[in-house]
């Protein structure tokens, strides 16, 4: 876990790798959960029968579920102390590379792209690489936004 005490020390790490987190297995139940919680049914997510015969191989984790995962696989890889809160401002970039099949294991690296300063706090710019263990391209990478109150 890196520590930032500050923003002003975050800052000092612009353009810099932040670190990689732990491997983290993408489970059947979360891939029915997430279809139930979106109403996205789409048979290469909860059709395993289906899905073996399908172009994946089996059945995939929807993008979105990759995508909402960030939170839970940056956890752990940094943080910045002394805030009042910090708050996920949105996405500038998203994209999926690769499909996640269920029961794969997935985690993330997280670079710091930008710090930009305003009145009530700053606003990070991070690019997050979900990897997929024992592939060459990753799930997902996003750009994603935070913005940091002290």
């Amino acid at each position: 876990m890196r520590v930032f005490n500050g923003i002003d020390e975050f800052a000092s790490a612009v353009g810099t790798h932040l670190g990689t987190g732990a491997w983290r297995a993408v489970t059947r139940q979360q891939v029915d959960l997430f279809a139930d919680a979106t109403d996205d049914h789409q048979w290469i997510h909860v059709d395993p029968v289906r899905a073996a015969a399908g172009p994946f191989g089996g059945p995939i984790a929807h993008g979105f579920l990759t995508l909402s995962l960030l939170t839970a696989l940056v956890h752990g890889i940094y943080r910045v102390d002394g805030l009042s809160m910090a708050v996920n401002y949105g996405l500038n970039k998203v994209r999926f590379p690769a499909p996640v099949l269920v029961g794969s294991r997935v985690r993330a690296a997280v670079d710091l792209v930008a710090l930009d300063r305003g009145a009530k706090g700053a606003q990070s710019t991070s690019r997050v690489t979900v990897e997929i263990e024992e592939s060459t391209k990753p799930a997902c990478v996003a750009e994603w936004i935070g913005l940091l109150v002290p």
